[in-house]
């Protein structure tokens, strides 16, 4: 796994593919990949039926706007890929999830001529990134994942340094009422998190599933993305139901 700072030696003379689900984790590898000077030629989004243990799930059809707003084609990889995606443990589960996003990358290395690398967003899930890394060396491509086990209140204040403008859709933990749904991670959203890894374990970035976020504006981005939504709560849990999206 190649992280920000081998970013010099890593290929620059065959495209790269960033696996994008609209999130603040992947938006930043992808973000941090463009300023490194990789040459990002298309997006993929995987688009997984109900929960999934290797991808990011909620707001997954956002992408298409945040795509052309980027200005990256995006190539979708849909629910019925995953048809026979069945295994009876996580292990099982997560190599069966993985095969429809390799079956895309290897038509994209067709189609582009070759591939240099995969952009990852992963912080710490040793899960994810084992698979990604034997996926990329089965494609025969590097992997660079710039948060690849950097600290995660850093991380988080380098997004909102950058000019991310982040919005959180999903939340699963305790701490994390509704009114945090559509709530945007700024400083005090941050400091608040803190308060709740102390006395929940929450974590800061939500990398164990507390929480999904979705970019809406930042500085790959030529225009913001507007939402309106609807809040979602079902007891312990909730998520955000968009019900109009535009490009301003």
């Amino acid at each position: 796994m190649t992280d920000a700072a081998d970013a010099d030696a890593l290929p620059t003379d065959r495209p790269w593919v960033s696996l994008f689900s609209g999130g603040k984790d992947s938006s930043w590898a992808l973000y941090r990949a463009l300023e490194a000077g990789l040459p990002v030629e298309r997006l993929v989004t995987v688009h997984p039926e109900g929960d999934s243990y290797m991808y990011h799930t909620p707001a997954t059809d956002l992408t298409a706007l945040a795509a052309q707003s980027i200005g990256i084609d995006l190539v979708d990889v849909y629910p019925e890929d995953f048809a026979a995606a069945e295994a009876t443990d996580s292990g099982a589960q997560g190599d069966r999830e993985l095969e429809p996003l390799e079956r895309a990358l290897e038509d994209l290395r067709d189609d582009l001529g070759s591939l240099g690398g995969v952009t990852a967003g992963a912080v710490e899930s040793e899960y994810q990134t084992s698979r990604i890394r034997s996926m990329a060396d089965r494609l025969g491509c590097a992997v660079f994942a710039p948060l690849w086990q950097e600290d995660p209140r850093e991380l988080a204040d380098a997004m909102l340094d950058a000019g991310f403008d982040i919005r959180i859709v999903q939340v699963a933990a305790g701490g994390l009422d509704e009114s945090w749904l559509g709530r945007r991670l700024d400083e005090a959203a941050l400091e608040d998190l803190e308060r709740l890894h102390e006395e929940y374990g929450v974590h800061i970035l939500g990398e164990g599933g507390e929480f999904e976020t979705f970019v809406v504006d930042g500085p790959h981005m030529a225009r913001r993305i507007s939402l309106e939504f609807e809040r979602v709560w079902e007891g312990t849990r909730g998520h955000i139901r968009v019900t109009d999206a535009t490009l301003e």
